[in-house]
């Protein structure tokens, strides 16, 4: 039984640092004025009747601060990825020159930045709410164990580990909250 406890509380530690990580994956996506290729991250490109990553289809890199510079694969495609770009929620025009696609950042302004901070508070409380749906569903596992004949004291302590993950993992993600809203507000 032992065994089995100790694989739980490993289970809920390695999830909820994989809850941690798609928040700040979530959070590359969220712009702060400074172009970045993970922006596009999400953005799929109708490829040959194939929806595709944007990614897989262009190179991406970034010349300056400002902008971001797509270079389709094949020439035929860019007018597919400046679609892509303008149906997506980034809310910049492409500028499409023949040969390139850029991307020019606009400098944020007040309204747009309570906007992506309220985005940025909603992505941090679905983090949250994942951790703790981790907790829950491994202490169900760890009562299941216990009327499989676990003793109670040693699920009381595996319970009272999994509540520590969680509060250490809630810390975590208020953080890189904390952090990303900082980024947001700098002007």
């Amino acid at each position: 039984m032992e065994e089995e406890i100790k694989m739980y509380l490993d289970e809920a530690r390695e999830l909820m640092e994989k809850a941690v990580q798609h928040t700040q994956r979530e959070f590359t996506k969220i712009r702060a004025g400074k172009a970045s290729p993970e922006m596009l991250n999400g953005i799929m490109v109708d490829y040959y009747g194939v929806m595709t990553p944007i990614g897989q289809v262009a190179g991406i890199n970034t010349p300056d601060a400002r902008t971001i510079a797509l270079k389709p694969f094949e020439k035929s495609m860019i007018g597919k990825i400046e679609k892509a770009i303008k149906d997506s929620d980034l809310g910049i025009q492409p500028n499409n020159d023949g040969e390139l696609i850029r991307l020019s950042m606009p400098p944020l302004t007040e309204e747009r930045r309570q906007k992506l901070v309220k985005q940025v508070k909603q992505e941090g409380e679905a983090g949250k709410v994942s951790v703790r749906n981790i907790r829950k569903d491994i202490n169900s596992s760890l009562k299941e164990l216990q009327k499989d004949g676990a003793s109670e004291d040693s699920i009381k302590k595996a319970e009272e580990k999994v509540q520590k993950f969680t509060d250490e993992f809630i810390v975590k993600v208020d953080e890189i909250v904390g952090k990303k809203e900082n980024e947001l507000m700098t002007v």
